[in-house]
């Protein structure tokens, strides 16, 4: 086993490539110790290469020791940096957000594919805005008319989100919501597309207390019941505003795709189907809001 960071020999003097080969241990991945030492230096992942010799200054090696230290201690880099990548789109993060993460690229992917020019999109708990604005970024050129509505019960993501939106795209396409799910939505509001990543970890599952989760808001994670609660009530609120035809799709848990189809088919929801992500695990589950035939 190899042994924990020595902080205590990042000092001025030292080479950056080597604070890289001294740095990586079983505290630390090597990821993470490029990561944050870009970050602290503000040298791009090729510099890191080409200045490994570079030798740090007081002041750098005082900040890479801090930087170390808050991952040791369990936070999560996309804390510390204050960003992390989804959709090929470099999101601001803060403790108030989940961390967007890979497996919710499946969605974006998903989404898109359904959503028909000058369609609206609802993004039901859009957190840092990763899914809302993926989106619109996307469809920024090919479909410029489409809308998306991103809602939020935290004011503090909705800002991290806002933030984000005002950064990302050419032009506001999204429209921000204060609301605990549908309740604030305008009367009459229809969407072809609605859209979730809600809490769904189970209220006493031990991953909560494990690695980056630890970090993150609880809100975001779980439901404080069963893991479906959250899950439950957008299915049950989103036939009032889907049009007829249109899909709701909702990220789950890796064990949850059997009871999320079953919500699915009692609530009358067609084309019922789970989608399964790159690590081959069922994480998406959806359905088509039936056209209602006159008798």
């Amino acid at each position: 086993m190899r042994n924990r960071v020595p902080l205590a020999d990042i000092v001025a003097g030292i080479r950056v490539g080597e604070v890289q080969r001294q740095a990586a241990s079983d505290s630390l991945a090597p990821v993470d110790v490029r990561v944050l030492l870009s970050f602290a230096l503000g040298l791009s992942r090729v510099q890191l290469i080409t200045q490994s010799e570079r030798q740090l200054t007081a002041g750098e090696a005082e900040r890479v020791r801090a930087l170390l230290a808050r991952r040791i201690a369990g936070e999560p880099v996309a804390y510390i940096v204050g960003e992390r990548e989804f959709y090929g789109l470099a999101f601001r993060v803060t403790p108030d957000v989940l961390i967007p993460r890979p497996e919710t690229e499946l969605l974006v992917e998903l989404a898109l594919e359904r959503l028909p020019p000058g369609g609206r999109v609802l993004d039901l708990g859009t957190g840092s805005g990763a899914i809302a604005v993926a989106m619109a970024a996307d469809t920024a050129h090919a479909k410029p008319d489409v809308r998306v509505t991103a809602v939020d019960a935290s004011e503090a993501a909705l800002a991290v989100a806002r933030g984000n939106a005002a950064r990302l795209l050419p032009r506001q396409t999204v429209d921000f919501i204060h609301s605990d799910w549908y309740a604030a939505l305008p009367d009459g509001a229809r969407f072809e597309l609605i859209v979730s990543n809600p809490p769904y970890i189970e209220q006493n599952d031990a991953h909560l207390q494990q690695g980056d989760l630890r970090f993150e808001p609880p809100d975001a994670l779980t439901d404080h019941a069963d893991g479906l609660s959250a899950l439950r009530a957008i299915i049950a609120g989103a036939p009032r505003y889907l049009v007829p035809g249109g899909w709701l799709l909702m990220e789950h848990g890796y064990d949850q795709a059997e009871a999320v189809r079953a919500l699915l088919v009692a609530a009358q929801f067609a084309q019922v189907q789970s989608w399964r992500d790159l690590a081959g695990l069922e994480r998406v589950t959806g359905g088509l809001l039936q056209v209602q035939r006159a008798i």
